[in-house]
């Protein structure tokens, strides 16, 4: 028996009905229950018409007026000052730092670029709108469709674009101060000397050029027009490696014993112009290696003594066919710091360097692209070693490179990464080459000025 049917049973002989009763009964029941539950039903609806009613009807109430106010601020008579605002956070938590000083648009110096590859495309131009001294007013291209788009997407003059066969007519162009050089290694040094004739001055993007040389007839010709010269070392100005650059010099963890630098990645398509001689000048070790030459230098503030190197490129790759897929050297400094180098076009993407001394550790990891730039310490604290990871916010390298060269032109400054520095290097890469040449160490002229080849720190 089902447990329905055994239910209605025990009902019937409890109550004593026959089954016929039992039917008519709970059929009356239900129907009673059907007609209670549509009467309810009825009952509810006037009740929700009458909220309804009630709620459209009620009258809005008074909206209060209070006084306009404004935070205390103090404002600084002069313009290049920041405002300064009240405090709200507990002088425990970090501060929103200065307000910013950005210059009116008319007292911007003015800049063209030449060349409107990646680099200027991706980083540079939207660079300009975290800048507070610069702005862009011109471009060089030889892509007119391009160069028209570009035009259009940051407010440019039409009659400020101008061609390669056109370049040495920026002279005429008075909105023009400044010329961004990015173009392929080989030209830097054509452009910049016609950039200079021009009477312009020139930022030009690093390698400095293919010979040292070339580099020495760019210094020439800048100062020849009474020009400034500065070299796009971007990473000189970036937070990260300055606070290394800080902790070595005032010997934060000691004497420093040695450094480790690598920067290399696995780049495709022979055809690009950085595997043409000619126009590249080498292969990794002019593009992506100098990062680690140039950073331990600004690191450790000297110059390197000797020089060993080797190069390999692997047989039979087409894009190894004129420039180098490998170079590791070892650098020899006055001071007996001994810097480990590595820099590739043929392994994965990796970027860093760690500076070992007497009581700890500093590392950069990544320590050269563009964002996410990450700074470790290691230092022992008794019995436990202690690593920190500093957190620096990040600040837009061209921007702040190009910002540093609009105040050297504003206030008559050398800047700090002068055509100087860019003729060190490349007299470094060259002895590099040579030891490599050679199978032997190559020694360096003797350099005991400390920062031997910049300008004045930078204020910001």
């Amino acid at each position: 028996m089902k447990p329905i049917d055994r239910l209605v049973t025990n009902l019937m002989e409890s109550a004593a009905l026959s089954r016929q009763d039992f039917l008519q009964l709970t059929g009356r029941s239900l129907a009673v229950g059907a007609l209670g539950t549509a009467l309810a039903s009825c009952e509810k609806k006037p009740e929700a018409t009458n909220a309804a009613q009630s709620t459209a009807s009620t009258p809005s109430g008074p909206v209060p007026k209070l006084p306009a106010t404004s935070p205390p601020a103090e404002v600084p008579a002069d313009s290049t000052k920041p405002i300064e605002l009240e405090q709200i956070k507990a002088k425990t938590e970090q501060q929103e730092g200065p307000t910013p000083t950005p210059m009116s648009d008319d007292q911007r110096i003015g800049y063209a670029i030449v060349g409107l590859g990646h680099l200027t495309l991706n980083q540079i131009l939207p660079a300009f709108g975290a800048c507070t001294k610069s702005k862009v007013v011109a471009l060089v291209s030889g892509s007119p469709e391009k160069m028209q788009k570009v035009a259009t997407q940051y407010g440019i003059k039409k009659e400020s674009c101008y061609s390669y066969a056109d370049y040495d007519k920026l002279r005429d162009n008075k909105e023009v101060q400044a010329i961004y050089i990015v173009l392929p290694n080989g030209m830097h040094a054509e452009y910049t000397i016609r950039g200079a004739q021009a009477g312009k001055h020139i930022l030009c993007e690093k390698p400095m050029a293919n010979t040292a040389q070339e580099c020495q007839a760019m210094i020439d010709a800048c100062k020849k027009a009474d020009r400034k010269l500065m070299i796009a070392y971007r990473i000189q100005y970036e937070p990260h490696n300055k606070m290394v650059r800080d902790m070595v010099q005032k010997e934060q963890f000691g004497k420093v014993k040695s450094i480790i630098a690598n920067n290399g990645q696995n780049s495709d398509n022979p055809k690009h112009w950085r595997f043409n001689k000619a126009l590249a000048g080498g292969g990794a070790l002019p593009d992506v290696g100098l990062y680690c030459l140039n950073t331990i230098r600004f690191v450790l503030g000297e110059e390197p003594s000797e020089v060993v190197a080797y190069v390999h490129s692997t047989p039979d790759d087409p894009r190894f066919k004129e420039v180098e897929e490998q170079v590791n050297w070892l650098m020899k400094f006055p001071s007996g710091v001994q810097a480990s180098c590595a820099t590739s076009y043929g392994h994965h993407d990796d970027k860093n360097y760690k500076v070992m001394a007497d009581t700890g550790w500093i590392k950069m990891d990544p320590a050269f692209p563009y964002t996410g730039l990450q700074l470790e310490t290691s230092q022992a604290q008794g019995t436990e070693n202690q690593i920190i990871q500093h957190k620096i916010a990040d600040k837009d390298h061209f921007s702040t490179e190009m910002d540093h060269f609009s105040e050297c032109l504003l206030e008559n400054k050398v800047p700090f990464t002068p055509g100087e520095e860019g003729l060190q290097d490349q007299k470094i890469i060259e002895a590099i080459y040579q030891s490599a040449r050679e199978g032997k160490p190559v020694k360096l002229p003797a350099v005991s000025k400390k920062d031997a080849f910049r300008g004045p720190e930078p204020t910001a």
